[in-house]
C-alpha cells in the first residue's frame, strides 16, 4: 500500500521535457538569448578558429590541426561530396565540410561535461539548416533545368506511364519534395539528440539519487545500474553524434546533387 504521506521531495523525480527549457542568461535580457544560443555561437566561433588554425598556413607535410583537418576534409569529400556530386564535389565541399563539422561540434556538446547540451536537441537549429539545403535545391534545381524542366523531371521521370505518373507518382513526388524531405531532414537530427539527451539524463539523474541523495542497500543495486547504463549510453550517443552529423550533411549532398543532375 502506497504512503500517502511521504513527501515528493523524498521520491526520485525523472527528468522531463523541462531539460529543454532555459531562462535568458540574465534578467533584462532578449527571451531567445538562452544557454543553447550561447553554445552555438561559440561552437560556430570555435570551428571557425580550428579552420584558421588548421588551414591558414599549410605546410607540405601537415601537423597537428592541419592533419586533423585534412583528415576530416577527405572523409566528407570521399564519403558525402563525391558519390552524389560527382564532378562538382570539389565545389560544394566548403558547404558541406562547414555543415558536418559544425553538427557534429554541437551534437558533440551533449557528453561535454559543464555543457552537456546537445545543441541541436533544439528543434529551432536542425530547422535552420535543413530549411538553407532545401532552398539551395529548390534554387539550383530551377536555375539548372528551368522552371518547367524541374517540375517535369520531378513529377514525369521517363519511362514511367502518364496516367500512373498523374494519378499516383507525381502528387506523392510533390509531397515529398516540398513538404516530406525537408521535415524529416531537420526532425530526424532533431529526435535523435532530443531522445539521446533524455535517456542520459534520466540514467545519471537515477544513479545520482539512489547512491548520493538517498541511498540505501537495495536502492544502491539500482544507482550502479544507472551509472553503468548512463556509461554505456554515453558511448553510443557519441557514436549518434556523429552519425546523425554524417547522415544530415548526406542528404544535404544528395539534395544538391539532385537538383545539379535530374537525370541521375
Amino acid at each position: 500500500m502506497v504512503n500517502v504521506n511521504v513527501p515528493v521531495a523524498d521520491e526520485f523525480q525523472a527528468p522531463g521535457v523541462g531539460l529543454f527549457d532555459f531562462p535568458p542568461l540574465w534578467d533584462g535580457a532578449p527571451y531567445w538569448l538562452t544557454k543553447p544560443v550561447l553554445f552555438a555561437v561559440v561552437g560556430v566561433m570555435l570551428v571557425c578558429g580550428l579552420a584558421w588554425a588548421a588551414f591558414a598556413r599549410p605546410k607540405l607535410v601537415p601537423r597537428g590541426l592541419q592533419n586533423a583537418g585534412e583528415y576530416a576534409y577527405e572523409f566528407v569529400r570521399d564519403q558525402i561530396a563525391r558519390p552524389f556530386l560527382g564532378r562538382d564535389a570539389e565545389r560544394w565541399m566548403p558547404l558541406l565540410l562547414s555543415m558536418f563539422v559544425l553538427i557534429l561540434l554541437w551534437n558533440l556538446l551533449g557528453v561535454v561535461p559543464l555543457v552537456q547540451f546537445p545543441i541541436n536537441s533544439h528543434i529551432a537549429f536542425p530547422v535552420i539548416f535543413a530549411l538553407v539545403v532545401y532552398v539551395l535545391k529548390i534554387y539550383l534545381g530551377i536555375r539548372h533545368q528551368g522552371l518547367g524542366g524541374y517540375f517535369k523531371n520531378m513529377m514525369f521521370p521517363p519511362g514511367l506511364p502518364k496516367p500512373l505518373a498523374i494519378a499516383l507518382f507525381a502528387p506523392l513526388e510533390l509531397l515529398y519534395t516540398f513538404v516530406t524531405a525537408p521535415f524529416t531532414h531537420a526532425v530526424r537530427l532533431f529526435a535523435n539528440m532530443f531522445a539521446g539527451h533524455l535517456l542520459l539524463a534520466f540514467f545519471s539523474a537515477a544513479g545520482f539519487w539512489f547512491l548520493i541523495v538517498h541511498p540505501t542497500v537495495p536502492g544502491s543495486v539500482v544507482g550502479v545500474l544507472s551509472v553503468a547504463m548512463a556509461v554505456a549510453l554515453t558511448g553510443l550517443e557519441i557514436f549518434i553524434q556523429f552519425l546523425q552529423a554524417f547522415l544530415f550533411t548526406m542528404l544535404a549532398a544528395m539534395f544538391i546533387g539532385g537538383a545539379l543532375h535530374p537525370e541521375h
